[in-house]
């Protein structure tokens, strides 16, 4: 919920241009999370204007609404004014500004953009943050700003103390919630001798907006984390067995404040494919799949034996599904746990030699499989977000001795707003 909504007792929803005539009708006074402003920072030099530690001190201070296109007086809204139009170009400065000029940078601004000719406005949400206090330089200098009220202040040692506390204190619990997200989705599976992977992703810090618990929309998040997954191993050469290809992503069921996409049938076919999908209420993606025993060209591996690229398919199935639920809620960062389970002989990674030919000649057998964690941000270019999904497909692989991932390549031409190559 945003300040203007709080601020009017009107329910959660999104900014436009009617609630912001009601605000400026009303008189609304500026708080410590909402702050009036008359225009928007020009773009040159705006690492140096104001407009950091605004957005500092909203996300030190829990989050906030910037409001440009305002005039106020003794801090209370008076009247609207024309902003100006705000361009791509623009708007790409504010984010790079929000990222490079402050210290952890801030991700996840949500523009907001209301009215036209002259009445335009633009609304800038600074979520409630997990990595405070968030800093800005001056030369030699450096402060963490955080709001008082209507004003905006410096913050004392003590309390930049107990914010780095927090910090630690925060990171502590997500990480546990993490695991136990994780631990639950494996208790869940039915016991199984292959081995499986489970992979588990939640947001860093509380969505503004929770997932619609409407199955029909459930359903096009995985359709799409599917669409995304194919395209992500588009190398058809060498194409694995991909999670969202063995759900039922049409026919889904109702967990506890989460909907769940179960295999397509009861129990793994002959081929040992087996997988589930969950979407949760505040953004929280869990996917796990079948992996050892499967059935390959020359014959069956055994319980214990899975392939790098069904490793690599599970990565980018998760990565869309993470993304699809992102584009909506909107989740910026997720931490995600990926981990191997299996029972018996040591666990090897197949993989294709020079050749074209599946091998164990540069496997590790595995009497434990590590967990690997990250954070993976959903709110970056094109780029950054393949190399995310090449990067945590590799932390997979490699420790089995595996060395270079077969089907993600970073280079690739792709584009997430579509899906798709090219």
């Amino acid at each position: 919920m945003t300040a203007l909504h709080r601020l009017l007792g009107k329910p959660a929803g999104v900014i436009d241009e009617a609630l912001l005539d009601e605000a400026v009708a009303a008189g609304l006074a500026e708080t410590d999370d909402l702050d009036w402003k008359r225009a928007l920072p020009p773009t040159s030099g705006l690492s140096e204007s104001d407009f950091p530690k605004d957005v500092a001190a909203m996300a030190n201070s829990g989050g906030g609404t910037l409001i440009y296109g305002v005039e106020e007086t003794d801090k209370k809204a008076t009247r609207r004014v024309q902003v100006g139009d705000l361009t791509e170009r623009h708007e790409q400065s504010l984010r790079s500004a929000a990222i490079t000029a402050v210290s952890p940078p801030l991700f996840g601004l949500e523009i907001v953009r209301m009215g036209a000719g002259d009445d335009r406005a633009v609304a800038i949400i600074v979520p409630a943050s997990t990595n405070g206090p968030h800093v800005i330089y001056r030369g030699e200098y450096f402060g963490a700003p955080i709001r008082n009220d209507a004003s905006t202040v410096w913050m004392k040692e003590p309390q930049i103390a107990a914010a780095y506390r927090a910090r630690l204190e925060d990171s502590r619990r997500a990480g546990d919630a993490l695991h136990e997200l994780w631990e639950e989705v494996s208790a869940n599976l039915p016991s199984a001798q292959r081995a499986r992977i489970i992979l588990a992703g939640r947001p860093r810090s509380t969505v503004s907006r929770h997932v619609k618990p409407d199955p029909r929309v459930i359903s096009g998040y995985v359709s799409r984390g599917w669409s995304i997954g194919q395209w992500l191993t588009n190398n058809r050469a060498m194409r694995g067995q991909h999670p969202l290809e063995s759900v039922n992503m049409y026919n889904l069921r109702p967990g506890l404040r989460r909907w769940m996409a179960m295999n397509s049938s009861v129990a793994e076919d002959e081929f040992g494919h087996a997988a589930q999908a969950a979407v949760h209420d505040d953004g929280s993606v869990t996917v796990a799949a079948t992996v050892g025993g499967q059935h390959h060209s020359d014959d069956a591996f055994q319980p214990h034996e899975i392939e790098a690229r069904d490793i690599e398919c599970a990565v980018a199935d998760f990565m869309g599904l993470m993304l699809a639920v992102s584009e909506e809620v909107p989740v910026r960062e997720y931490e995600v746990q990926v981990g191997v389970e299996w029972t018996g002989a040591p666990l090897v990674i197949w993989s294709f030699d020079d050749r074209g030919r599946l091998s164990t000649a540069f496997s590790t057998p595995l009497g434990r499989y590590l967990p690997v964690i990250r954070t993976v941000t959903m709110d970056c270019s094109d780029e950054e977000f393949i190399q995310q999904v090449h990067d945590v497909a590799q932390d997979c692989i490699n420790q089995g001795g595996i060395l270079r991932v077969g089907t993600i390549y970073p280079d690739m031409p792709w584009r997430k707003d579509r899906g798709v190559a090219g």
